[in-house]
Formats: C-alpha cells, structure tokens, sequence
C-alpha cells in the first residue's frame, strides 16, 4: 500500500505532497554535497551538537571553570617565570614520544624552547578543558577533543619559518634557497590538486616496478580480478592460499617491490597463491551493494580457486576491510555447512566496531547522513575525500610534518614504493559505503549478530576453523585492541600476532634485520579469554618478521608438498590467459 498517494490517483502515479517532498529532500542532499569540500567532509551539524554538549555542561559547572582558569594561571605564571629566569630545556613539560614536531636539537636553544613548551602546555590545558566534564556524553567529548585538537595544531610553531628553528638555519645556510625550492614543490602540487589527476611516480610503475610477481588472470567478474601466481618451487602445498585485500586500496600493497612482496615470499615458500584485485568503482557502479562485494567477490574468488584446485580445503587470508568482508563470508559458510576454508587470517581487520579508534569520531547519524549526501551526489566516495580523512586523524605526521619538509625546508622524501601505493587511492560505490558504515560501523551488526546473508542472520561464533589474526602497534585504522575483539566472537582456535608498525608498515613487513619484532600467543578453542591487557603482559617476545610465523602456521595445517596445480580454469588455454597484475589495478 502506498503510504503517500493521494485518493483517486492511480497506484504508479506520486501525490503532490510526495513529490514536493523529494525534491525538497533532494535539495538538501543537493547542498549538503556541495558543503561538503568545504568542511572536509564533516558534518558541520555533528560538530555543533558535540561542542553544544561540551559548553552546555561546562557552562552550569562553575566550579569546574573556576579550577580551569586557575590552571591556566598556574602555567602562565610557570611560563612568565621561565622566560624571566631561564630554566634547562623541557623543564616545564616534555612532548610525547610520538610527537617529532620538537626531536630536533635546535628545539633546545632559547627562546624556540620556551615556544615550544607554551605551546605544548597550552596544548595539555585544552586536553583537560575538553574532557573530564560530568554529563557530556562520550562520543561529543572526543569529537570536541579531537576537534580542538587539530585546530591547536595549526598553530604549533614548528608550522612557522619565523619560529621554527630548523627552518631558520636553513633558510641561513642555503641562502634562501629552502624557500624557492618549497615555493616549486607548492605550485607542483597545487597543480596537481586543481587537475584531480594522480600525481606521476615514474619510478614506480605497475607491472614494471611493484605487483611483477609472475602469475595469471585466471578469473574475471564485474568486480573483480583473480590472478594466480607461477609456483616458485618444485613443490607446492596442496592446500592454495586465496588473499582478499582491502578495495579501499590497490591490492599490490601486498605484492610491492620483489624485496617487499608477501605474495612473491609465499611463493617461495611453496605455496600457491591466489589474489582478489578489485575494479576501481565509478558512478556507473553506485549501487553495488555490500553483498554484492562477499558474493562477487569472496564467493566467485573460492569457486574459481576450487575449480583450479579442486578436492583440497582454502587458506583465506583478508586485509583491512577485506578481511571483515572474509570474516562476514566465513560465518554465512559456517552456517551454510560450507566447509571449503581450511583457516581464515585477518590482517589488521576488525569484526567488532565498539573501539574502532578515532575513525568512529566520523561515524554518527549526522555525519553518516552527510557523507550518504555527499556520495549520493557523486554516485562514489572520491579518493581525494578518503584520503583528507585518513590524514586528519594523523595531522601532525600526514598533513603538518610534510607542509614544513616540502614548503618551508624545501625538500621532499625519496620516493618509494610504499608511497607509491599510497598515491594510487581507488572509489568506493555510494551504496556498498552507506552498507559498511551503517550496518558495520554505526550499528555494530556484525559483532552483535544482526548482520543478514541470504535472508538471515549470521554469527561469528559459527566459525571453527583456526584463525591467525594481526594486529600492528600503531594502527590508526583498525587498533589492534579493537581487532583482538575476534578472541569474544569466534569460537575457534586463535593464534593472535601483534607487529610493531603501523596499518601498512606492519603488514608490510619482511623477514630482514630491520623487521619490527612481534608479539604471539595462542588461544585453543575452548581456552579461557585473556584480556588484551594481560595478552601484551604475558604473549612472548620473538625478534624477526610475523610473515615467517605464519608461514610456519600455514605449513604447519597443511598438506605434503605436490606437483604445482594447472594455471587457469580447466577449459582455459593458459598461455592466452592475461599476465599479472591485470586491467583493473590500471585504472585511476
């Protein structure tokens, strides 16, 4: 029953009332989308509500404004005092480990030192004003401290030639030539910004430089890419590992330089390996859902795995929000009686979104419905609005660190093929984003067993097979506290490997004396839980890269070595077959 149709209309005909109502509705989106470059993205509302919360609070507590002004007497009078009577450097706070703004030995001569402490003192005052609030619920407090946060770091003096001493004595000893040099590298990106065009890397080139391991196309859908990779050995494990990557990036972060592949090391170590590249979605695509991404993608990708090799069980491996999109096909299969996975791995994914780190500042109603108007404009979420909110949360390194290097000393990091990769960003389709943040992130539905496939719900705790789980030190994206999660949802056996680095560097992570170290423990499927806490306190030490841990794990649940397995589907010629690393990684 229509709910709007005015009496005596005809049933495929809209009431005016309706009507009006669309494109009043449309308008908005309208505006909204183009509000949207402007505000990076955030939802302006979501931003007005938090700092309403915190104000209103602190306005009826008197007695808590009283003890923030006498704070901020407190450090003006050290401050005040300081500079009338010099004191030994970082006398009155010290910066933070992971802040390198102030590393350098010129930020200990005065006066850069006092700036540099006022600033910081200044800094850890708007912490304490901005948080601690009886009432202010604790998702505002974090927008308003995360807010505030970023706005102090404009104005850190590291982000200023006339009070940044490093710049300074740059600008002395190259004769100004720091300054024209960073006026070049200004007017090279802001070219590239006004053209969208993605900057050039000739020095390195896809399929010339990274993602060269050799292998095959042996499968193609509207969505995806497979490609097999040639055996490296004589011998192989009979079991093949299928990777399902993020598509929120290219899949050859995982198959970079030759020194730098886990694909080409997992080869080497006698396995055959299978890898998801994804199509680069554009408005044509915007109503790709996120089933469509677990059936065209992780489905497709198994049964063509299991036609190439058939008769043998699957080493599945997902990074990021592949791996959450493996862990979502896993549970349907586990219900379904599927049993085709012989382990499931998760690279740096989460299944529970509770404590899904600072990203979740961007995940509420408002801000959900923003971006929703924003993609619905477009039919895409744009690389360029992906990549401004994966630098925001990281500003100091991403944003701040790399104006002062490239504009005010004039200088720019070699290049790399990490950085590379990086450069290359892909879309997402408007529907399957609203999907994920809605259903994922927003309401939680996967951990709390309200996700639906096929008509009904799936639960972790349908999963048994044995799972390898990474998380890194310093992952902005998905914390590894948050994707230790997976010990209360699956009810399996869980080796959980913790990595120094951070969402890219510590997955990418060779065996080499500069490897991060790890941290791996065990937990049998019908072991007791162990909280993180105790996890980090009690989970042994081993120096040396996790990829060779896992290759143990794997080796370890798999079979004898055998001849290599056909290249391609059985009615496919393999020499025809399309070499690696295929078309859809080419396009921008």
């Amino acid at each position: 029953m229509l709910q709007n149709q005015a009496p005596g209309l005809p049933a495929n005909v809209e009431s005016p009332q309706a009507a009006a109502h669309a494109r009043a509705r449309d308008s908005d989106r309208g505006l909204h989308a183009t509000l949207a470059p402007l505000t990076g993205g955030l939802s302006p509302t979501a931003l007005l509500l938090a700092y309403a919360d915190w104000l209103s609070h602190l306005f009826w507590s008197p007695a808590r404004r009283l003890e923030l002004a006498h704070d901020a007497l407190r450090r003006a009078s050290r401050v005040t005092e300081a500079a009338l009577f010099p004191v030994a450097p970082w006398s009155l706070i010290a910066p933070q480990a992971q802040d390198r703004r102030f590393s350098a030995p010129e930020w200990q001569q005065p006066p850069f030192n006092l700036m540099a402490q006022s600033f910081l003192l200044a800094e850890e005052w708007w912490h304490a004003a901005t948080t601690g609030n009886r009432g202010v619920s604790r998702q505002n407090e974090k927008i308003v401290e995360f807010a505030t946060r970023q706005m102090l770091d404009v104005f850190a003096p590291s982000n200023f030639p006339g009070t940044n001493p490093e710049v300074i004595q740059k600008t002395l000893a190259s004769g100004g030539g720091n300054i024209t040099a960073g006026l070049h590298n200004w007017w090279e990106d802001l070219l590239h910004a006004v053209s969208r065009e993605p900057e050039p890397n000739p020095d390195f080139k896809v399929g010339r430089d990274v993602a060269v391991t050799p292998g095959k196309v042996v499968y193609s859908n509207d969505l995806i890419e497979l490609i097999q990779y040639a055996p490296a050995t004589a011998e192989v494990r009979p079991e093949p590992v299928l990777i399902v990557p993020a598509w929120i990036m290219k899949y050859y972060i995982l198959d970079l330089s030759p020194h730098n592949s886990l694909v080409r090391y997992l080869t080497e170590q006698g396995f055959t390996v299978f890898m998801v590249s994804w199509r680069n979605p554009t408005e044509k695509e915007r109503d790709v859902s996120l089933e469509d991404y677990r059936r065209l993608g992780v489905m497709a990708a198994l049964d063509a795995v299991g036609a190439i090799v058939p008769g043998q069980r699957i080493h599945a491996a997902g990074y990021c929000l592949g791996g959450t999109l493996l862990s979502i096909a896993a549970a349907a299969m586990s219900r379904d009686g599927d049993d085709r996975l012989k382990s499931i791995t998760l690279f740096a994914a989460q299944t529970d979104f509770t404590e899904a780190g600072e990203l979740t500042l961007f995940i509420n109603e408002s801000q959900v419905a923003f971006l929703e108007d924003m993609m619905w404009k477009r039919g895409v979420l744009d690389t360029s609005q992906m990549a401004g909110a994966f630098q925001i949360l990281r500003s100091n390194d991403l944003i701040w660190s790399r104006m002062v290097r490239d504009y005010l000393m004039g200088e720019r990091f070699p290049p790399n093929d990490l950085m590379a990769w990086n450069a290359d960003a892909t879309r997402m389709p408007y529907r399957m984003h609203s999907e994920y943040l809605r259903k994922l992130f927003l309401d939680n539905d996967l951990a709390e067993g309200h996700y639906v496939v096929d008509g009904k719900p799936i639960a972790l705790s349908d999963i048994h097979t044995p799972i390898f789980v990474v998380g890194t030190v310093r992952d902005h994206v998905a914390p590894w506290r948050s994707t230790y999660k997976i010990h209360l949802l699956a009810d399996a056996e869980i080796t959980f490997c913790l990595t120094g680095g951070g969402h890219n560097a510590g997955i990418v992570s060779p065996p080499s004396p500069k490897a991060h170290g790890y941290q791996v423990m065990v937990k049998e499927a019908d072991g007791p839980y162990v909280g993180p806490d105790v996890w980090l306190a009690e989970a042994p030490h081993a120096e040396g890269s996790w990829w060779t841990e896992w290759a143990n794990w794997l080796a370890g649940r798999s079979g004898a070595p055998v001849s290599p397995p056909r290249m391609g589907l059985p009615d496919a010629n393999a020499a025809a077959l399309p070499d690696a690393p295929g078309s859809y990684v080419l396009q921008t």
